[in-house]
């Protein structure tokens, strides 16, 4: 799988990123760095990426070894959440406009 990581958020304690394979979404994924030096990962695996369920330990190794360096999952250091789900879309706030 020709996977590429593309960052699309980022604060002090956690990043977002989209995974994706010849142009197509595949995964969007949730790093949380905790104090204690754990990262707590949400990994939303998309409907319709054709990943399956026996794919997933390789994408969470694939994540681990690509943009995890200080975290090893060998060492009960990385929790991760996994889903499979579908973009509805985007909402973004509006403040109100005074009339």
């Amino acid at each position: 799988m020709n996977l590429v990581w593309k960052r699309t958020l980022r604060t002090a304690n956690s990043e977002r990123f989209l995974a994706t394979s010849d142009g197509k979404d595949l995964a969007a994924v949730d790093l949380h760095h905790l104090a204690d030096g754990t990262v707590a990962g949400t990994v939303v695996v998309l409907e319709d990426s054709e990943i399956d369920e026996r794919q997933v330990p390789a994408l969470l190794r694939r994540l681990d070894e690509d943009l995890l360096p200080g975290v090893d999952e060998r060492e009960g250091s990385l929790v991760y959440t996994v889903v499979v789900g579908r973009v509805l879309g985007n909402w973004e706030s509006v403040p109100d406009q005074a009339p």
